[in-house]
């Protein structure tokens, strides 16, 4: 969980790159880099809670169209 925080925050840093709020270089395969650290946390920690990460997924994203068909 502690490696995935420190994901996050990478992660956070890039897109405030990405929206030049803050310097760096080759942003966009760094990006690609850190959102696949995200993922890849995300799927460990689902593995070991016994997680179906896919059904949860899959729910909320209707739950989400929902509430905006509802706009």
């Amino acid at each position: 969980m502690q490696g995935f925080v420190g994901d996050v925050g990478d992660l956070a840093k890039l897109v405030m790159m990405k929206e030049g709020i803050r310097e760096g270089e080759h942003v966009d395969e760094k990006i690609g880099h850190e959102l696949a650290d995200c993922l890849w946390c995300v799927l460990v920690l689902s593995e070991k809670y016994g997680v179906d990460v896919e059904k949860f997924f899959t729910a909320t994203m209707d739950e989400i169209e929902n509430k905006l068909n509802e706009i």
